[in-house]
């Protein structure tokens, strides 16, 4: 029985960083009540990371069409920042893909600066 459960939470907890922000949310709104500050880690660093994700994107987007308007010079950046787009997006995903696995195995993985807010607001 104690297995069954440890696995559930463990489950939750990749869960939660299934959708970003959307499932975070939701985890830890199941979570709350029953103190399982396991889970809801989980829950606030996938929501603060998603958040974060978020207003940082379209910033990275909006700053790269703002430099690519420049003639020449421009166009390079904007190659340039499109190629690093893809970089961070393609760490992103294997960022994404990890958080889950640890979550799952069970290990309380913190991210640099996020993982301190995250404990800090989980309880």
């Amino acid at each position: 029985m104690v297995e069954t459960k440890k696995n559930d939470d463990n489950l939750m907890a990749a869960v939660a960083y299934l959708l970003g922000v959307l499932t975070g949310i939701v985890v830890y709104i199941m979570y709350k009540d029953k103190g399982n500050k396991f889970v809801l880690f989980h829950a606030m660093q996938s929501m603060i990371l998603g958040g974060a994700l978020i207003v940082c994107i379209p910033i990275l987007g909006i700053l790269g069409l703002i430099l690519g308007m420049i003639p020449v010079i421009g166009w390079i950046i904007g190659i340039v920042m499109m190629l690093v787009w893809f970089v961070v997006m393609l760490g992103m995903f294997g960022l994404w893909i990890f958080l889950m696995y640890k979550a799952y195995s069970g290990e309380k993985f913190k991210l640099p600066i996020i993982g301190n807010f995250a404990e800090k607001y989980a309880g």
